[in-house]
């Protein structure tokens, strides 16, 4: 069985003397924290296989949903940073890259859970990180070129939180289901 990373202290804590975050940071943290938790919860008492099985119609698993998660996370941040240029344009996407993408929502060949579950806290603390010491969470960059998006908007630093933490939570929620139909273990109830 492979053991679960631990719940992090409240990225609202006191950091080597640092002061505690208060007001919209600190709720970004605290929701962004508590999905986190729900989502690495339901790798509980995993091994790599489980994590890696199919339990439903659809190609998820419980450590390729982490992964991509990860990778959104890490891509989201790197725009509040960088801009567009640090997600690239999704409308040149060729089918090795789509191919590549569709890899982030499975475990691969000589991945680990415990790999999937430190890489998602390297990312999450970078996050918090970021949080914390951004200036301005109004800074705003255009959307990378994606069918998704809406041609010429604009997210703030905000905005791009708030869709990592939506994204967070709705596949917590995947997540759940995954597990309930892998064992019968539930996050909640």
């Amino acid at each position: 069985m492979t053991e679960t990373t631990p719940v992090h202290e409240p990225a609202t804590r006191d950091l080597g003397g640092a002061e505690p975050l208060t007001g919209e940071r600190a709720d970004l943290l605290e929701t962004l924290a508590k999905h986190r938790h729900f989502l690495r919860f339901t790798t509980r008492g995993l091994d790599d296989e489980q994590a890696g099985r199919r339990t439903t119609a659809s190609e998820l698993c419980l450590g390729g949903l982490i992964k991509h998660v990860t990778a959104a996370e890490r891509n989201w941040t790197r725009f509040i940073v960088e801009g567009p240029s640090a997600m690239g344009d999704f409308s040149t996407m060729t089918e090795a890259d789509w191919a590549r993408r569709v890899d982030e929502f499975r475990m691969l060949p000589g991945e680990t859970l415990a790999g999937v579950l430190d890489d998602y806290a390297e990312v999450a603390a970078r996050t918090d990180e970021l949080v914390r010491t951004l200036p301005d969470l109004d800074a705003a960059h255009p959307l990378p070129k994606a069918p998704w998006f809406e041609p010429d908007a604009r997210w703030s630093a905000r905005r791009a939180l708030m869709h990592v933490i939506a994204e967070t939570a709705q596949h917590a929620g995947h997540a759940d289901i995954i597990r309930e139909s892998l064992d019968g273990a539930k996050s909640m109830g």
